[in-house]
């Protein structure tokens, strides 16, 4: 099986509203409750180690304080936590950034007249909170939510079906898109469609009920649910917005290139952890710079790498160049541009090699196009030649 995550069905029913869940599907608030929970439970002589993320994914406020609470057997009562709580977590909401394609799909389907609702089990006042540091988020929306708005939070259907109620549409007629298992539950059980966008690494196959699994938003097709299609893929590529990753090289044209049969260079992510929590697995590409070698096309992966079963995310250039000599210690710089598809699941090793020259071939043509040329002249990695010219 080459690709395990989507499992889209054909469809067979008009959807005119989509519902959108808010934290882990929009918004990455790993970084925010992680620093929020180390911080608290040091006044309890703990320390947070995210045994508890699985648990507290999707919960109401309640039942996520209940869970660290009986994971640390902390002296206090679920309301207690919250209340003590409560506040450091608001003040730390202007740190969440939105997920990779979030701000395109909200932009999107507000532009194509598509009635969207939001739905999330936090409380309505820290939900416009959110909104607050997100432009044109909140003005997008034709309904807001929140868990304290109805009687019962995901996994009941009750905030689900209230939007369709306020959208005045059925509930056959609505998608929504979820990130945990309680939405995705509450979803389906409002008699909605649903995709899946999995938050947390590795538990796709947790969400068989969902009646699509896409692996970030960077795969979402709307027509593939009678909606408008997206219109910004060029040559089987996306744009993204331009970032950068620098280091030295660990592993360079050398072991890995006799095994694939590209130069590979492998990096430590030490320093990138952030970043990489912020993009989701994926083949991007783009332009690479090795200090003593020149700038060259790459391709890249980012994530678990499924065939080798990698146990922490990864940062794997591949450059698209034919290399006399290997570069094992030289500084490699790298600006991403695009993105090709999300991980897959490879059946053998000769599968996944052939995938990973077609990606490249991808990339060879996109990065000749205006739109990702322009890049080779960043400044990220023009300087790296000039600190090697002066020294």
């Amino acid at each position: 099986m080459i690709h395990k995550m989507s499992t889209a069905k054909p469809v067979n029913k008009l959807v005119s509203s989509v519902i959108l869940d808010l934290d882990g599907t929009l918004l990455n608030m790993d970084g925010v409750v992680t620093d929020v929970l180390k911080s608290f439970l040091i006044k309890y002589g703990k320390q947070w180690d995210g045994r508890e993320a699985l648990k507290i994914a999707g919960k109401g406020p309640l039942e996520g304080s209940a869970a660290v609470i009986e994971a640390y057997e902390l002296p206090c009562s679920s309301e207690q936590f919250l209340k003590e709580i409560s506040p450091l977590y608001s003040d730390s909401l202007s740190k969440a950034k939105p997920l990779p394609g979030a701000n395109r799909l909200i932009n999107h389907l507000h532009r194509h007249g598509i009635k969207i609702a939001l739905a999330s089990n936090s409380s309505r006042s820290i939900i416009e909170k959110k909104l607050s540091y997100n432009k044109g988020w909140k003005e997008s929306f034709s309904v807001v939510i929140g868990g304290d708005e109805v009687k019962a939070v995901k996994p009941s259907p009750d905030m689900f079906l209230e939007a369709a109620k306020w959208l005045n549409v059925q509930p056959s007629n609505c998608l929504v898109i979820e990130d945990s298992i309680p939405g995705v539950t509450a979803g389906k059980a409002a008699g909605m469609e649903v995709v899946a966008v999995p938050s947390l690494p590795k538990q796709s196959h947790l969400y068989t009920v969902a009646d699509e699994v896409i692996n970030s938003l960077f795969d979402f097709r709307p027509e593939q649910w009678s909606l408008p299609p997206f219109e910004d893929w060029i040559e089987g590529t996306l744009p993204v917005e331009p970032w950068h990753i620098g280091g030295p090289v660990i592993k360079g044209f050398g072991r890995g290139s006799k095994v694939l049969g590209i130069p590979t260079a492998n990096l430590s992510t030490e320093g990138f952890s952030n970043l990489l929590s912020e993009y989701p697995s994926g083949v991007y590409f783009g332009w690479a710079g090795v200090s003593k070698q020149g700038i060259y096309k790459m391709v890249m992966s980012i994530g678990w790498n499924p065939y080798f079963n990698n146990p922490e995310k990864t940062i794997e250039p591949w450059l698209l160049h034919e290399f006399e000599d290997d570069f094992y210690g030289e500084e490699l710089r790298l600006v991403v541009v695009g993105y090709i598809r999300p991980e897959a699941n490879f059946p053998s090793l000769e599968s996944l090699v052939a995938k990973i020259h077609e990606d490249g071939r991808i990339a060879e043509r996109a990065l000749e196009l205006p739109v990702y040329l322009k890049y080779k002249d960043d400044p990220f990695l023009s300087s790296l030649f000039e600190t090697i010219c002066s020294s």
